[in-house]
């Protein structure tokens, strides 16, 4: 199941529960947002042929953040730009939660193991803004 959170028509966050398994590959992500978030789907025998990525410039601003969810349990409150909560979602172990807008914050429901995955490179400065 994959569930988007909005607020007047801006989209905040993206939860994949971990039962989500398609059956062909699919990409979660509009191609316009910062991080691409897909499933790459392969038949047995199937191959990735050996490749290196071309160096391309981007410029971006901001921060985009995803979190897999590899052990635990835990509470994600979801704000919009004005800080506002909008929604609070509990996450298990498997979910995927990919930020696209707004604010967040979590409580932890029990010990939680959580694999974060977002834009770099890290600038050694604290890049958070909290409120």
């Amino acid at each position: 199941m994959i569930e988007t959170i909005s607020h007047q028509n801006q989209v905040l966050c993206i939860i994949i529960r971990g039962n989500y398994l398609p059956e062909q590959t699919t990409f979660i992500t509009l191609p316009e947002y910062k991080q691409q978030l897909g499933f790459v789907v392969y038949p047995e025998g199937g191959e990735i042929p050996r490749h290196v990525h071309r160096p391309i410039e981007r410029r971006l601003v901001g921060t985009s953040e995803s979190l897999i969810i590899k052990k635990g349990c835990c509470q994600l409150d979801i704000y919009n730009d004005a800080r506002e909560l909008v929604a609070t979602r509990e996450l298990h172990e498997g979910d995927i939660m990919f930020m696209v807008s707004g604010g967040h914050g979590y409580r932890m429901l029990e010990d939680t193991v959580l694999l974060e995955i977002k834009t770099g490179p890290y600038t050694g400065v604290d890049e958070r803004e909290r409120f």
